[in-house]
């Protein structure tokens, strides 16, 4: 049975009568319990009106980085924090609602109630051989998971969870938390003894993902888990996520009742206006209107609060000033509302004080299991025609359609939905998220890849808040479902492209690598999408083209040139032609084994029968797995003609204004569509990587560089620590190619004899490649490196350290390979050829860290200079699959080590048949903690 739907009880603990176990006990005694109401705190030690609150008891050592908001896996919200000694009273009142069947199964037997000597056990822990996570709803504590060390990397581990928030997946996270901070103090392996009547919690840690034994003596079933992260426990975690993100979603876009808090009486207000929308649109559930003193509003019985309506309400609409959006929160958590769209300004975009109410929004909606849109945001809709919500500020929303629709900016997004209700394209459901406090671009692609009425994916995006998950969610979603971007600059919220420290090109790369179609602008945003909602992908890049003009055939052909497309010689057919002649001729190229797609021109000089023609192409063009696209009289958008119905359905034609714009759109999708057409590849198999040694040799360098950030938090940066490079770069089977440092003309003289003659002399300085003059080659004899020693001498100085190699063969092509952390998308390795002119223009590509050989090809052929690899310009061919090689290894070690922020091999000569590294340079960052999108599942 799924363990998600039959949620744990709890796992045997040993017995904790008193604290006399053989665990450590140290700070416990028997009054040590604080009797501080923890009845108005939430779950970060605050009250809810974010005031700190006292806790005499709490350790210096608490680790709050372990601190995490989740979503559970029915979509709600909860957090999970360490326990404190303050936690004394929530225990007790967590207690008292338990069964006595969930008491049973955590104790073995009866237990009516918990001493004051066992309270003070199981909330005084010392963070390192004794941990206990609790998560919270509101301020009630809901569930608790334990570890106790009993041996050397071995703990007991035990949890329980309320029978009322059992089936929630609220056990499976806490397992995944508690296992990370496990690894992080060291321990390997979890017991856990259970009874064997107990198959919920046994199915529970088994489909962990990890490892898992068992035995079965005296009555008991003893079941280890080994905590190393293995394949299936990864991919357990992120089949969790995706399931419990995108139920988020779905209790936001399909309420049963909506209340609107803080509409007016007058007409023109931001409540009111999302009230008459919500009532325009005809949704189906019961709508609210929220007033203090009014009866009505918009022929709307009114209510003075949220609170003081009689039935069940899903979604809130939050349009009041931003000091009274907390206390509204506050409201709709203790009526049990799932969501909150939040439309009011005054938060993030207004600075310092801004942004701080804006986290505290986020953090007390998380902390009663709430989501949050917004705040600053335009709404969101959902046009199934079960749900008919219009939760936004725009009066036009388009009809029914394939497409689900993203937009950051709210001030954008009311002429966004014009633009697309003129195109006549239709939506399946869209959301404007403002300023992101909680729900993300990230989300809704979680949503969107489970919404069977959706089937493409459009964003318009200011920034990334998460880049890293966002690339590894769109290159698993764009396997079945395209999504299409346009990425303004960015802005403060969020990380843009100069922020993550990438040039835009880097970024685009990036996009191209996990499947997503960028574009420049809202115009082609809306062309690709209608081509990807009404068409059939293309199978390659061949294009039919069938016009009544000339001269817009032979334009058309150039832009097919001009766009990487392979255009067959246009078919005109003459001003004169109509229906019967374009029928003809489409059915031509749609026959043809040399075309893929076709273009369809028609521009008649006269206005004539072109519901006829326009009736004909369906015809013609209904059941081909080819797509058809058109530039129908000038028409842009879905031309009611071209329609296999009344709305736009699958076989409908898009239409465009001009044929360069419908070339165009086409050459993005054959893009797309011969990205999805290659599976994604199997990792790389590499048998000789040692990656202990290289883990060893990054603990070893960084000893003691101060505790981990908070998973997501950007730590202030310390000063890189070096790591010698060659000796990391061997535990993935690459060499260096070997150097000696030298401070005097005799020993450089020694050098050489030792390395062999001819010699090369350089500057030891790393970045000193940069420099003209710091590198003598071809050196023979003893005297010619005396000589090159002393005009280092004259020109840099006596000190300057040297550094002397033995010369390359040759002939070879020298390049740049590098990798950086970046600290959004996390590893990014990049490639470049060493000559002068190529970095001058920066004539770089990039991937996403681990490569597969797919992507070093790729990477190694995205730069202009390329052919000069492959035997073009007077350059022999050298050994591109030696290189690729190199790139997968360094692809690798960066997916590895999160440590690294940066590693520079330059240059590395490729040479007819193999690769040399002449010099390369390792850093890593401090503080030393996890990447974004790393560890168990966590909500920014």
């Amino acid at each position: 049975m799924d363990a998600e739907s039959v949620e744990d009880r709890n796992v045997d603990a040993p017995n904790t009568d008193a604290p006399n176990t053989g665990t450590s006990n140290t700070g416990t005694s028997n009054t040590g319990t604080s009797n501080t109401d923890v009845s108005n705190t939430d779950v970060s030690g605050t009250d809810v009106s974010g005031t700190a609150v006292s806790d005499a008891n709490t350790d210096a050592r608490y680790p709050a980085h372990w601190e995490a908001d989740v979503v559970l896996a029915d979509g709600g919200t909860a957090h999970l924090r360490p326990i404190r000694p303050a936690d004394a009273d929530r225990l007790r009142s967590f207690y008292s609602r338990l069964s006595d069947e969930s008491i049973y199964f955590r104790f073995f037997g009866p237990r009516p109630r918990l001493s004051d000597k066992e309270v003070a056990w199981f909330t005084t822990v010392d963070y390192v051989d004794r941990v206990a996570l609790i998560a919270t709803i509101g301020t009630e504590m809901v569930a608790v998971i334990r570890y106790d060390r009993v041996a050397p990397g071995e703990a007991e581990v035990a949890f329980l969870v309320e029978d009322a928030h059992q089936g929630r997946g609220v056990a499976s996270v806490l397992l995944e938390h508690l296992a990370a901070t496990a690894r992080e103090r060291g321990i390997e392996r979890f017991v856990a003894d259970v009874l064997p009547a107990n198959m919920k919690m046994m199915g529970v840690l088994r489909q962990a993902g990890y490892t898992a034994e068992s035995s079965f003596a005296d009555g008991v079933v003893r079941m280890t888990l080994d905590l190393t992260p293995t394949e299936t426990s990864t991919e357990v975690t992120i089949a969790r996520e995706h399931r419990a993100e995108a139920r988020s979603i779905a209790r936001l876009l399909t309420p049963g009742s909506v209340a609107v808090v803080g509409v007016s009486r007058e007409p023109g207000g931001v409540g009111q206006t999302v009230l008459r929308n919500l009532l325009a649109a005809d949704f189906t559930g019961p709508v609210y209107p929220v007033h203090r003193e009014a009866r009505a509003v918009a022929g709307v019985r009114a209510h003075p609060s949220v609170s003081a309506i009689d039935d069940d309400v899903d979604l809130a609409v939050v349009a009041v000033p931003a000091e009274g959006v907390a206390d509204v929160v506050k409201e709709c958590a203790e009526k049990g509302v799932h969501g909150l769209v939040v439309v009011s300004s005054g938060f993030g975009e207004t600075g310092d004080e801004g942004r701080a109410r804006q986290d505290e929004l986020a953090r007390i909606a998380r902390a009663y299991g709430l989501r949050v849109v917004g705040p600053n945001c335009l709404g969101i809709a959902n046009t199934d025609p079960a749900v008919r919500l219009n939760a936004t500020l725009a009066a036009t929303v388009p009809d029914r359609g394939r497409v689900g629709f993203f937009s950051q900016s709210g001030a954008l997004g009311t002429a966004l939905l014009q633009r697309v209700a003129q195109r006549g394209m239709g939506i399946s459901s869209f959301v404007s998220a403002g300023n992101r406090a909680d729900v993300s671009g990230n989300d809704l692609l979680q949503y969107w890849e489970e919404d069977t009425a959706t089937e493409v994916i459009l964003l318009y995006l200011e920034s990334l808040g998460n880049p890293r998950k966002f690339a590894r969610l769109a290159r698993r979603i764009s396997r079945s479902k395209p999504i299409v971007v346009v990425k303004s600059g960015g802005t403060p919220s969020g990380h843009s492209a100069r922020e993550l420290g990438l040039p835009d090109s880097a970024v685009s790369s990036l996009f191209a690598q996990a499947g997503l179609i960028r574009v420049d602008d809202l115009i082609q945003l809306f062309d690709v999408g209608q081509l990807l909602a009404y068409q059939p992908l293309p199978a390659g890049p061949r294009v039919g083209l069938v016009t009544n003009s000339d001269a817009l055939g032979l334009l058309a052909a150039g832009f097919c040139v001009s766009a990487g497309l392979s255009p067959r010689p246009p078919a005109n057919l003459g001003a004169s032609a109509g229906a019967a002649e374009f029928g003809a001729a489409l059915a031509e190229q749609l026959a043809s084994d040399e075309v893929d797609s076709v273009v369809v021109i028609y521009m008649p000089p006269i206005p004539g029968a072109s519901d006829e023609v326009a009736a004909e192409l369906l015809r013609v063009s209904q059941g081909s797995a080819k797509p058809v696209l058109a530039t129908f009289e000038g028409h842009l958008g879905m031309h009611p003609a071209l329609r296999t119905g009344p709305a736009p359905e699958r076989g409908s034609i898009p239409s465009y204004a001009a044929p360069e714009e419908a070339v165009r759109a086409l050459a993005h999708v054959v893009r797309y569509a011969t990205w999805r057409a290659h599976p994604a590849p199997p990792p790389p198999r590499l048998d000789d990587i040692d990656t202990a040694r290289a883990r060893e040799l990054v603990a070893r360098a960084l000893g003691d560089e101060g505790p981990a950030p908070a998973p997501g938090a950007f730590a202030e940066p310390g000063p890189p620590v070096e790591l010698d490079a060659a000796d990391l770069l061997s535990c993935y089977g690459l060499s260096v190619w070997p150097a000696e440092l030298v401070r005097s003309p005799e020993e450089a003289v020694d050098a050489a004899e030792r390395l062999g003659w001819p010699v090369v002399l350089k500057v030891a300085d790393p970045d000193a490649s940069r420099r003209a003059g710091t590198v003598r080659l071809g050196l023979a004899g003893p005297d010619s490196v005396r000589h090159a020693y002393a005009e280092f001498a004259a020109q840099l100085g006596a000190d300057t350290e040297l550094a002397v190699q033995r010369m390359a063969p040759q002939p070879a092509v020298p390049t740049v390979v590098g990798v950086a952390d970046d600290p959004g998308f996390g590893p990014v390795v990049s490639f470049g050829l060493g000559e002068v002119t190529a970095r001058l223009l920066l004539d770089q590509g990039y991937r996403l860290a681990p490569l597969s050989r797919e992507d070093a090809a790729e990477l190694v052929r995205s730069v202009r200079a390329a052919p000069l690899l492959f035997g073009e310009y007077g350059y022999p061919p050298v050994a591109v699959d030696a290189l690729e090689d190199l790139l997968v290894r360094v692809g690798r070690l960066a997916g590895d080590l999160p440590e690294l922020a940066r590693l520079d091999l330059d240059q590395v000569l490729v040479g007819e048949s193999d690769v040399i590294v002449l010099g390369a340079r390792a850093r890593l960052r401090t503080p030393a903690g996890p990447r974004l999108d790393a560890g168990p599942r966590r909500l920014a």
